[in-house]
């Protein structure tokens, strides 16, 4: 079922808050490292934790990182950064405040493009501003008690904020999507969700179709994939109507979305920005950034994920389906583009890596970056199938066995394998003959007009031949003989 048929009379309202973390060696207002998955509380520093006598000193890359992507976003970019203390208490920020941005945000709006069931569509920002992460709360190591690790204490964060522009948790996971590229293009970010390096909060409300005034919104907190993203919402946009048609009141709160239920629960009432008691960081004087930084971190942008689509386009000849899911992953896009190196078809590359090489890496859980098959292996196994020397059912097992071997050459695993493609009109003519005579019945009705049968005959023939004969051929000398 579609979602506009699932929402009926409802038109969901969606915005997106999404933490970045950024990729520096270290902490936004200290030296401590910013490692995942080391010993906890292994790298919380004494700036970190607020205690007594200490000082925050800014991280000079944070800036330049969150300029980039307001560059990226044709964003307006403010001359003067300003950090403020919200004010919280909550076990795993122990110092009581964090260091964020309210007023003066370093990013203004801008505005990305979609691009979702094939239409396309213009996302406002409302605002990206740096601030530092919390600890971690850990529920389930001890029976009677709860942890708390602060190593993510001061990570870095860029909070991208959009408008609520979104009107579909498909919508939504597109404009998630576009941002991870963007910020994993611009190498300010590593966009891993498993890591927590990407997180977003979900602000959604519904409203009657037609209507112009936004109604009661919850905020789902802190999903980590794309397929939890639009589960949730979905979820959320399917409570509030029901509520909603029972004369029920959607209460405005912070919910938690429930993987393994696939529900939201209530977290806490929906904090407003007066809850947080912010004012002006003290240790921390007002940050100018010139025009000249400005510019300079413009023109030294790279490549980004719309450019590199329109090229893929423009000069390789890709489809734009190809060209978007290609530019959706920076690592992809980079294997791709290698791959090229040593094979001169974009469009055969393209549906091999979209297709059974995608489908590889996620049966591995494997990132294009840490493929057991490089480009060049990868190219030179697409030439043998470009000049027929092996079927497109063979490159599906060499690549398969090249993976679980990586030491194995291509020639050597299809050697191994038996799969060389015969390629001899000869021996073609020698099995489609057997194969005909070994189906009479099947000819009678084929030549009676049951012109589906067809693909029997040439199924019959790759099986006799497993799977190594020349589709081509098959096809040319099978339309001969049967006729």
């Amino acid at each position: 079922m579609s979602e506009k048929t699932e929402y009926s009379d409802w038109e969901p309202v969606i915005g997106l808050e999404i933490h970045v973390q950024l990729s520096t060696e270290s902490k936004i207002f200290s030296n401590a490292p910013t490692k995942f998955g080391i010993e906890q509380n292994s790298q919380a520093s004494i700036i970190d934790l607020g205690l007594p006598g200490v000082l925050p000193v800014l991280n000079e890359k944070v800036i330049e990182m969150a300029v980039k992507f307001g560059c990226s976003i044709n964003a307006e970019i403010s001359n003067t950064a300003i950090f403020a203390r919200k004010n919280y208490f909550y076990p795993d920020l122990p110092k009581g405040y964090q260091i964020s941005q309210l007023d003066d945000p370093i990013v203004g709006q801008g505005s990305v493009e979609i691009e979702c069931n094939k239409e396309k569509k213009l996302i406002g920002i409302t605002r990206a501003h740096l601030e530092e992460d919390a600890g971690k709360s850990i529920h389930d190591k001890y029976d009677s008690s709860s942890a708390i690790d602060l190593n993510r204490a001061g990570t870095p964060l860029l909070e991208i904020v959009s408008e609520p522009d979104l009107r579909s948790a498909k919508e939504a996971v597109a404009y998630l999507k576009k941002i991870h590229s963007i910020v994993t293009f611009l190498d300010i970010s590593d966009g891993d969700m498993s890591q927590g390096s990407l997180r977003c909060d979900a602000n959604v409300s519904i409203r009657k179709k037609g209507e112009s005034e936004y109604g009661c919104r919850t905020e789902i907190k802190n999903i980590n994939s794309f397929k939890f993203v639009e589960k949730a919402i979905n979820f959320e946009i399917k409570r509030q109507i029901s509520c909603l048609e029972k004369g029920e009141e959607i209460v405005q709160e912070t919910r938690l979305y429930d993987a393994i239920n696939n529900t939201t629960r209530s977290m806490r009432s929906k904090e407003e920005a007066n809850d947080y008691r912010y004012f002006p960081e003290p240790d921390i004087i007002p940050i100018q950034i010139t025009s000249d930084q400005i510019q300079r971190i413009k023109n030294e942008l790279p490549e980004l994920p719309d450019e590199k689509k329109e090229r893929f386009i423009n000069e390789l000849g890709l489809s734009e389906y190809d060209a978007r899911n290609l530019t959706y992953d920076l690592e992809l896009a980079d294997f791709f583009e290698k791959t090229l190196v040593n094979i001169d078809d974009p469009k055969l590359v393209a549906n091999w890596i979209l297709g059974d090489f995608s489908a590889i890496l996620n049966k591995f859980d494997a990132e294009a970056n840490n493929s057991k098959i490089d480009a060049v292996k990868f190219a030179e196994l697409l030439t043998f199938l470009k000049e027929e020397k092996i079927s497109g059912q063979a490159t599906k097992k060499v690549l398969e066995n090249i993976w679980e071997n990586p030491d194995l050459s291509v020639s050597k695993s299809i050697q191994d394998l038996g799969l060389e493609q015969i390629s001899d009109d000869s021996e073609i003519e020698e099995i489609i003959e057997k194969v005909i005579n070994n189906n009479p019945d099947q000819k009678e009705q084929f030549l009676s007009g049951k012109d589906r049968l067809f693909g029997f005959f040439v199924g019959q023939v790759m099986k006799e031949s497993k799977g190594k004969a020349n589709p081509k051929l098959v096809n040319e000398i099978l339309k001969k003989k049967l006729v």
